[in-house]
């Protein structure tokens, strides 16, 4: 028996291991059910090429933060990143964020644009509803040319089913003096949203800071250990091999909708039921290795019209080098389906290859390699059954000595950075200095 049960060693489970040890705590073990730890903080190496698990960038504000990479994996190790990130639509580039830089956008749309912001509806308190709050920060114009659009695309769910609570500091506001500026001008230097600068390794991938985390452990990770239940009366975790462990306090950061509907015991009934209403979406992500040096000088590019599949495109050798061969490029791409038939996403697929080939002007004899890495759970639902019930599910779960944390264990949005700091943060929670 482990006094602390940790399942899941992606960023948050590592990061929760690392800060009980910190606090010189061993008595825990850390259980994950792939062959290797991460979660989708991993990267593949293929042919030569190195592809994330989708795009995933370092954006650094917290001081501890900072200060844990720089000790755990060495900031000599990373670039440092201006983002350039652009929007297409009507067959247009225009900057990130959209609603700041409408240069060369038609003028009829500019106009709808700022017409909208202009004469929006004013409220004293944003509402909570997403298609709502967007028409009341940004205005219909907006609204319909780039936020509805791309966000049902992200999603796959449709907008005026969200609420507004994951947006945050994901979302850069507005004022009519930038939308004027942005519209009469090309952009100047922007420093605009969480994301403008950001961090990557220079080698490795994404994977790298992670096996630096990885590699400061004192305890093993025991992986290839897949969850099938866990008895809330016995305080007992069985896996798939037969085998299982008594836990005190668990900590949960495997996806919270399966978690629930592996729970056994007097209690369980109704956190299993629950887990029905918790939807999230999935993503293919796709991977092509281009025989074609400096294929693109941007870093990604968001799609919001319907006839793309895909909502987004990067281009990670522009992260890092080391990302693509010598004389090669690489990119990714992303695409979103909810509960879809294996047939039809197959068909996405191949629709969202050869549309990126046709847009971007891609030769079948220059792709060296492809990947297509499959993301079961990908983007959290923020719907309003979930604004109004997972407080209560989470502090139901506490009751019964279960902390459930991280992106997915908590069912949200979150970054790598909050990842990491949850993680700490529960290990000071459950051992108060």
């Amino acid at each position: 028996m482990a006094e602390i049960v940790i399942i899941g060693a992606g960023l948050t489970g590592l990061s929760a291991a690392y800060h009980l040890e910190k606090q010189g705590f061993t008595d825990y073990k850390l259980f994950e059910k792939e062959a290797e730890v991460g979660g989708l903080c991993r990267s593949v190496y293929q042919d030569g090429f190195t592809f994330d698990y989708t795009g995933h960038l370092l954006h650094i504000n917290d001081a501890y933060f900072k200060e844990f990479i720089s000790t755990v994996a060495g900031f000599e190790n990373f670039n440092t990143i201006h983002r350039k990130s652009f929007i297409y639509s009507q067959d247009t580039y225009t900057h990130y964020p959209f609603q700041v830089n409408l240069h060369g956008l038609p003028a009829r749309t500019i106009t709808e644009c700022i017409e909208g912001f202009i004469n929006r509806p004013r409220t004293k308190k944003l509402p909570l509803d997403f298609k709502k709050w967007v028409l009341t920060s940004f205005g219909k114009g907006i609204a319909e040319h780039f936020f509805y659009p791309y966000q049902e695309k992200i999603f796959s769910y449709p907008v005026d089913k969200l609420s507004a609570s994951w947006t945050g500091r994901f979302v850069p506001k507005t004022s009519l003096t930038e939308m004027i500026q942005g519209a009469i001008q090309p952009p100047q230097e922007q420093q605009i949203g969480y994301n403008a600068q950001f961090f990557y390794p220079k080698q490795e991938g994404i994977f790298f800071w992670i096996k630096r985390l990885y590699q400061q452990l004192q305890q093993p990770v025991y992986t290839n250990h897949t969850v099938t239940s866990i008895n809330l009366n016995e305080k007992k975790v069985i896996f798939a091999d037969g085998s299982s462990e008594h836990y005190k306090t668990l900590i949960n950061t495997m996806p919270l909708n399966i978690f629930l509907k592996l729970l056994t015991g007097h209690s369980a009934q109704p956190l299993k039921n629950a887990s029905k209403k918790l939807l999230c979406n999935s993503v293919v992500n796709f991977n092509l290795g281009i025989e074609r040096e400096n294929f693109s000088d941007k870093h990604w590019i968001y799609y919001p019209e319907k006839q793309y599949p895909f909502y987004r495109i990067g281009f990670s050798n522009n992260f890092a080098q080391s990302m693509a061969p010598a004389g090669c490029s690489s990119l990714y791409g992303e695409f979103s389906h909810l509960q879809k038939p294996q047939h039809e996403v197959e068909e996405l697929l191949a629709c969202a290859l050869q549309q990126t080939k046709k847009i971007l002007h891609i030769a079948d004899s220059e792709i060296v390699t492809e990947k297509i890495i499959t993301i079961p759970h990908a983007y959290v639902i923020f719907d309003r059954w979930r604004d109004n019930n997972l407080p209560k599910l989470l502090t139901r779960l506490a009751q019964e000595n279960i902390h459930s944390i991280g992106r997915y264990g908590a069912w949200k949005y979150s970054s790598m950075q909050e990842g990491l700091l949850e993680g700490k943060a529960i290990s000071e929670t459950l051992l108060p200095s």
